[in-house]
């Protein structure tokens, strides 16, 4: 098999990041690679940080990532795109969704958003896919699949066929959310693949 990789997903509670991460692992499974996970979600439902870290290769030992040995970043918010470039190296892929979540210190004023979170990405000099994740899943039809979309576009970076994705997602996603959760992944593949 050969390939391995690390892939980091970072956001806040509520967005999905988990079964994103869940279907990703699965389907590294799937297509015969070991893979490992770990997540933090201390204060998820109350809008807190949440990451998720995988890794997948031939035999993997632990599933946490070192700082510089992230190859992807799938970041479901702005700001928490830039809270792990420390993870980053000068070969990885970031795909992060143009959505802002304002944190409670923002909400309530006590600081601003930062206008030029994009421009700081982008200008790092590593592949960024920007992903308007939650237009996307609005125009699929269900805004709660914005975290499929970001697995689509992740996809399109890992060794394995679309319909490895799509079998897990059937696993995984109550039917009656089946369909919509299937076309949010497409949406999420093409966006990434230009």
């Amino acid at each position: 098999m050969g390939a391995q990789g690390n892939i980091l997903f970072s956001g806040v509670g509520g967005q999905g990041i988990l079964l994103a991460s869940e279907i990703m692992a699965y389907a590294l499974l799937a297509a015969g690679y070991d893979a490992k996970k770990s997540e933090v979600h201390g204060m998820a439902q109350r809008g807190g940080l949440v990451t998720d870290q995988l890794r997948y290769g031939d035999k993997v030992y632990s599933p946490l990532i070192e700082p510089g040995r992230a190859d992807i970043q799938v970041a479901f918010e702005m700001m928490e795109a830039v809270r792990y470039l420390p993870y980053l190296h000068k070969d990885s892929t970031v795909i992060v969704n143009t959505q802002k979540i304002l944190p409670p210190a923002v909400a309530t004023g006590q600081t601003s958003y930062p206008a030029d979170v994009l421009d700081h990405i982008t200008s790092l000099g590593i592949k960024v896919v920007l992903v308007d994740a939650f237009d996307l899943a609005r125009e699929v039809g269900e805004v709660r699949t914005a975290n499929v979309v970001m697995v689509g576009a992740a996809s399109t970076f890992l060794p394995m066929d679309a319909s490895v994705y799509e079998g897990i997602i059937s696993a995984r996603v109550p039917a009656r959310f089946l369909d919509v959760n299937l076309q949010a992944f497409a949406v999420g593949r093409k966006v990434s693949q230009g």
